[in-house]
């Protein structure tokens, strides 16, 4: 097969039918063999009604329904481990993604020898304050933090190989970064191409301002995972090392302090009298928890279970 379509999916019934219509006149212009899998990520509207009217009218039509709303990052996860195709398309179900971009995504990959394809909208139909400076500030932390040069990570519509997809693991909104993921599981072809945004034309946008803020606290967790996760030892027991370290010097500053004292005449001075005493006390526990913390660390990464699994409702 050579496309398989990925679309997650969250109460978009208007815009399917147009969706699936300009998917499928685009598939056949360009004479490929392909499925679309929808994923209704627990859609409140007549969305997986719409999705089996496509199931009735041809075979090549897939879809997951979950059992309540997840989130973009299980939906693609799910997908991916149901993708047959050589290549991979994952783009939104708002029509603001064109399927027109699909044969040129689909040559990147197969002739120029991408790994991963990731849209860029240079021109966007959003609202400036609230969409267009944070994804810029956010887009230039996500390149500087992974050395990835794509002007949009968080674009819905990219190309992948199979291979790619499903080698990496999309959870919690980990979506946004999945160059990154690409990059630290061995793939390290990444390009870019700039495609059309279109303006919405039906219903409104499913996310809010807060995904900025989480989008920041995601890059952070990526670049932990990717440099400490699976030796959390290395992080916490070095900084817990240094703390504790710190801590013993200046308990030993102290008490230096006190036989200083005591050869000069005062020996009634207690220690404790000190700030340095309990600043050091302090240090010296906290560098012993933070060791505790890397040896938990160790203990749970050696024996997590599986992150990804998700009430799926419904499934053809």
């Amino acid at each position: 097969m050579d496309i398989s379509v990925v679309i997650p999916l969250y109460n978009e019934e208007e815009s399917l039918p147009e969706l699936y219509a300009w998917i499928r006149r685009v598939m056949e212009e360009n004479r490929f063999s392909y499925e679309i899998i929808f994923v209704d990520d627990g859609s409140t509207d007549r969305s997986w009604e719409v999705i089996t009217r496509f199931r009735e009218q041809s075979d090549r039509v897939k879809a997951i329904k979950f059992q309540r709303n997840y989130g973009k990052s299980p939906a693609l996860h799910c997908a991916f481990r149901k993708v047959k195709g050589d290549v991979v398309i994952t783009m939104d179900a708002d029509l603001q993604d064109s399927p027109n971009e699909i044969p040129e995504l689909y040559r990147m990959i197969k002739e120029e020898n991408y790994d991963l394809v990731s849209g860029w909208k240079r021109k966007r139909y959003d609202a400036k304050l609230t969409k267009n400076l944070p994804s810029k500030l956010f887009n230039a932390t996500a390149r500087r933090v992974s050395g990835i040069k794509l002007h949009d990570f968080n674009c819905g519509l990219k190309a992948y190989k199979r291979s790619l997809a499903q080698s990496i693991e999309v959870y919690n909104d980990m979506h946004r970064y999945i160059p990154i993921l690409a990059k630290d599981a061995g793939f390290k072809r990444i390009g870019e191409k700039e495609v059309h945004h279109q303006a919405r034309k039906y219903g409104k946008s499913k996310f809010g301002a807060n995904r900025f803020v989480n989008g920041y606290l995601d890059l952070l967790t990526i670049w932990f995972l990717n440099k400490f996760g699976k030796k959390p030892m290395h992080f916490f027991g070095l900084l817990g090392s240094i703390v504790f370290i710190l801590g013993f010097v200046a308990a030993i500053v102290v008490g230096a302090t006190k036989l200083y004292d005591m050869h000069v005449g005062n020996p009634y001075r207690l220690v404790t009298e000190s700030p340095y005493f309990f600043i050091s006390l302090t240090m010296m526990i906290l560098g012993t928890l933070l060791f505790l913390t890397g040896f938990l660390g160790e203990l749970i990464s050696r024996n997590s279970p599986d992150r990804n699994n998700y009430r799926i409702e419904e499934e053809f």
